[in-house]
């Protein structure tokens, strides 16, 4: 069980990229979170095996189709205990 933070960079806010980080991490059995940042970043809370988290990266930067992901900070946690894939909203 590995466990990552993200922080996304581009046009990834209104652009359907939380719905579709959800969708993709659902389907993956990815557990965590996602939410928009004030700094018009999107920020990522993941948790999975290797081998899934690699393909929910890998999604992550390819992004929905209407947003253009530049560069992504990435931040190895330690595993905690999530129960689902949730949008956030503050």
């Amino acid at each position: 069980m590995k466990r990552i933070h993200l922080i996304v960079h581009g046009r990834v806010q209104g652009v359907g990229f939380r719905f579709y980080t959800q969708k993709v991490a659902r389907k993956l059995g990815i557990l965590g979170w996602v939410k928009n940042r004030s700094d018009a970043t999107v920020e990522i809370d993941a948790q999975g095996n290797a081998k899934m988290l690699e393909q929910f990266l890998k999604a992550v930067r390819k992004g929905s189709p209407a947003s253009k992901v530049d560069r992504i900070q990435i931040e190895q946690r330690k595993p905690t205990s999530f129960h689902a894939f949730d949008i956030l909203y503050d």
